[in-house]
């Protein structure tokens, strides 16, 4: 409690601390409630436990650089004594170490102004490079060890930052005296209730719900509904162009996010650009799936998606083939449909196929393959099994972690420690409207296709009886990943362009696997690289690619109608929604993109 207070402050601290105790009891009864982790979670905490002890053995049998380790914590701790010494003497002193230009953490002038936090920030920095340098020089250690162990010490370093806890933060430092603990009071109660709406782990809030709603003020493209089944919404969007390409266009986005990625806002809507350079654009809306689809099939996503997509097209438009247009898991299942529509004699219903931040080749998951080994997964499914579907929060705590400072320890600060209401942000807010996974597709795609790499072998998947091969596939295919990806590494994807017979043309943008993608051309960013061959490696491809400004977006455009694909020269009048066989249900947006994950598991009424 600051000094120098008069009786009336002390009490109004006195009850501002009263309040925080009250707030911490309840919060910890709520922590209590949860303690009991899943076969999942479980399993996760076992391979942590693993990997810490391999790593442990691992430097017990290298005396050196044990003995290396300690020399050198010795001499930074002697070091960094020297240095508070003179600085306390009022000598200006150079820091030892400092953060990276890309660490956002230490931006308070206190780090490098106040000689208490500087030695703090210090000490700390000293000892993550400690960490990492260790762990890179372990021996012994496969790479997958390797790399799990990296993980989890960057997870635990990153929570012991100084900036993760109240006196070690000058800012949280500042608001609190300022507050009177307010920022406390309030952080906490927003952390409770944080944690009432999350899966396993803690979805911190990072936007501003209430300033967004779906058809509102995002995934407002015009158009209609004009099918639907138990999985999907088939949008149809209304032409802005006096005539329209004779082939359709169908946009098969991820059931692991909303489509609306693909249609945020209006300046950054690839549907709206795709509809405005003359497309008759289709796109599925997944159904956010609960308990009740627990048994459905990466087939039946297959049957009830894209192939049940194409069949209500043909009644649309009366068009046979159609273009497809698919991003990440959508891809991954895309590739799929088009080997099973080529192996039951069906391939020519697709004129083309593009493929965005795509992996049909699994040799490197990255990060998330920390989650995904054989223990994880059996966990996952033992999960999978009992409730009949993966709880989509829980998974969107998993991939936030892959960038945790960003997206986890950044919002914990501001929101729980500041105090501070999150800002209105439309990515965030769709980061943050996740789905649920079915038991029978989630635990089937995990083993199928990450841990056993199945999709890139003749035969190796088996769909509705059909053995499926990716290089049977004739129909022209257009691979666009992005080099900072770190879902879909293009290490991993470029791989899946060299599988199918028919034409192939990849391109890799910049930035990652949402900006890299959703990128129009207006921004002028980013850039993309392109190269005729395709070489054996990929980084034989980028050693011989071609730097282009921009946006890949014109560019896949370009591939289209100079290949004919979009013929330019038999265009036709525009179809609006329900002019053929296929009568409008509901206007876009759609009742399936709307569910969220509290209304499908009954935790709260719906809206719809």
């Amino acid at each position: 409690m600051p000094e120098g207070l008069s009786p009336a402050e002390i009490e109004a601290w006195n009850n501002q601390l009263k309040e925080i105790s009250e707030q911490y009891q309840g919060l910890m009864q709520d922590l209590l409630s949860r303690i009991a982790p899943s076969e999942a979670a479980d399993s996760i905490y076992s391979d942590m436990r693993e990997s810490f002890e391999a790593g442990a053995q691992s430097l017990m049998q290298n005396p050196t650089l044990l003995w290396e380790t300690q020399s050198r914590l010795l001499q930074d701790q002697w070091l960094l004594w020297q240095q508070a010494v003179r600085g306390m003497a009022g000598e200006q002193v150079t820091p030892l170490i400092t953060p990276a230009k890309s660490d956002r953490r230490f931006k308070d002038e206190a780090w490098t102004q106040d000689p208490h936090y500087m030695a703090i920030m210090q000490q700390y920095l000293l000892f993550s490079q400690m960490v990492e340098e260790l762990v890179e020089n372990l021996s012994g250690l496969d790479e997958t060890q390797k790399r799990n162990l990296m993980f989890y010490a960057r997870q635990l370093v990153n929570a012991m930052s100084p900036t993760n806890f109240i006196t070690t933060n000058p800012e949280v430092m500042r608001r609190t005296i300022e507050t009177r603990g307010q920022n406390l009071v309030d952080g906490l109660a927003r952390l409770r209730e944080d944690l009432g709406n999350s899966g396993e782990g803690i979805n911190v809030r990072m936007t501003d719900r209430a300033a967004f709603g779906v058809g509102e003020n995002i995934a407002v493209t015009p158009g209609s509904v004009v099918y639907e089944n138990e999985l999907i919404q088939l949008i149809q969007y209304t032409p802005t162009t006096e005539k329209t390409f004779k082939t359709p266009l169908l946009m098969v986005p991820p059931w692991i996010n909303k489509y609306y990625i693909l249609d945020l806002r209006e300046d950054n809507s690839m549907v709206k650009w795709l509809v405005d350079q003359g497309h008759t654009v289709f796109l599925i809306s997944w159904r956010n799936p609960g308990p009740e689809q627990r048994d459905i099939t990466w087939a039946d996503y297959m049957q009830m998606g894209p192939i049940s997509a194409i069949e209500a097209i043909e009644q649309a438009c009366g068009e046979k083939s159609v273009n497809l247009l698919s991003y990440c898991v959508g891809g991954t299942l895309t590739a799929s449909t088009v080997a099973y529509l080529t192996s039951t004699r069906r391939g020519r219903k697709v004129k083309s196929v593009t493929y965005m931040a795509t992996l049909q080749d699994f040799r490197d998951p990255g990060d998330i393959g920390v989650f995904l080994n054989d223990r994880v997964v059996a966990g996952i499914e033992k999960t999978l099994e009992v409730k009949g579907y993966l709880d989509g929060r829980s998974m969107a705590y998993t991939f936030n972690l892959l960038r945790e400072n960003d997206l986890f320890w950044s919002f914990y600060i501001n929101n729980y420690l500041k105090g501070e209401t999150p800002a209105a942000f439309d990515l965030l807010y769709w980061n943050t409207d996740g789905t649920n996974l079915p038991a029978g597709t989630h635990a089937w795609y995990l083993r199928h296709m990450y841990l056993e790499n199945r999709l890139v072998e003749p035969g190796g998947i088996e769909l509705d009886g059909v053995k499926i091969d990716l290089r049977k596939v004739s129909a022209p295919s257009y691979f666009v990943s992005t080099k900072e990806d770190h879902i879909a590494k293009w290490n991993s994807t470029y791989y899946g362009a060299l599988l199918p017979k028919g034409p192939v043309t990849f391109v890799l943008g910049g930035s990652g696997h949402i900006a890299g993608i959703v990128n129009p051309p207006h921004k002028n960013k980013y850039g993309y690289w392109t190269n005729d061959a395709l070489p054996a490696t990929h980084e034989e491809w980028l050693a011989s690619a071609t730097a282009q400004e921009g946006s890949w977006w014109p560019h896949w455009q370009a591939w289209m109608t100079d290949n004919g694909y979009a013929d330019s020269e038999k265009m036709v009048p525009v179809r609006q929604p329900g002019d053929g066989e296929l009568k409008v249900i509901e206007p876009a947006p759609g009742r399936y993109v709307k569910m969220t994950i509290p209304e499908v598991l009954g935790e709260i009424p719906s809206s719809s």
